[in-house]
């Protein structure tokens, strides 16, 4: 079986756990794995399952990171990464090659094998294309989540992650980039989505968009589906989160809140 599907993104935040609080109290959510390996980038992290799929929060523990070079650029906490899981990552070698886009990192260690796409390359965000061994259910083993990520999914108030924004003042070249390397085809985006343009996976879809807030290419929103949309609300507006009628903002990144039959 041959699969490309969204599986987890990450934002970078100058401070780890107010971040990953927010997310935690205003989706009823929890940490199910911290990961000591991403020390090796001068970073720490949380990760949070949303259904089967994952957000991250990472801060730098160090001066002259990457990450902490990404806050400055972008003026604050953001967006920071797009992560895909197919079943042979090695296939995507020469492909990658091809398309011009430069390797940023190789990762592997146990079951866990993946690469780091540079950002410069594509549009301000880094995607990592990975395989966990044994992971073809999204329901079964996914290494960057830890060994039972499983056990802590609450799905009381969120299902799952089914889009994510990507802006930048040139939204349409930015699609055909995504679209050519990820070998799908770029679509118009509905009127319910705010227009645009797409390039749909397995199980989400990206979403390009012209830069919104002034803070440049990068990754600027969620698409996450919701079971209880006024306990989120209620919560974000206990802590002060900004909070409209279907949008909260935590960690500088814009969380669409989609209902079921809101979704194309």
């Amino acid at each position: 079986m041959t699969y490309l599907r969204f599986r987890q993104l990450c934002l970078v935040a100058s401070q780890l756990e107010p971040v990953v609080e927010d997310l935690a109290d205003v989706f009823g959510i929890q940490v199910c794995h911290r990961d000591p390996a991403v020390q090796a980038f001068g970073l720490h992290n949380a990760l949070l399952p949303v259904g089967n799929t994952f957000i991250e929060v990472v801060a730098p523990t160090r001066e002259d990171t990457t990450a902490g070079r990404f806050l400055r650029r972008r003026g604050g906490d953001g967006g920071y990464m797009v992560i895909l899981d197919t079943d042979d990552v090695d296939r995507w070698g020469p492909h990658v090659d091809a398309q011009g886009v430069r390797v940023a990192a190789f990762l592997g260690h146990g079951d866990y094998r993946g690469m780091q796409l540079h950002p410069k390359d594509l549009g301000g965000t880094l995607l990592e294309i990975n395989h966990t061994r044994y992971g073809e259910s999204l329901d079964g083993p996914y290494n960057p989540a830890g060994p039972d990520w499983q056990s802590f999914v609450n799905t009381e108030r969120v299902q799952r992650i089914v889009g994510v924004e990507l802006q930048g003042a040139e939204p349409e070249d930015m699609a055909r980039r995504w679209g050519s390397l990820l070998r799908r085809p770029v679509e118009n985006s509905g009127e319910s989505s705010g227009g645009g343009q797409q390039v749909v996976l397995d199980n989400a879809y990206l979403h390009f968009v012209a830069d919104r807030d002034g803070r440049g290419e990068g990754l600027s929103g969620v698409d996450i589906l919701v079971n209880d949309l006024e306990a989120i609300k209620a919560r974000a507006l206990e802590r002060g989160l900004p909070v409209d009628q279907s949008q909260v903002s935590i960690g500088g990144v814009r969380f669409h809140l989609v209902h079921s039959e809101g979704l194309n």
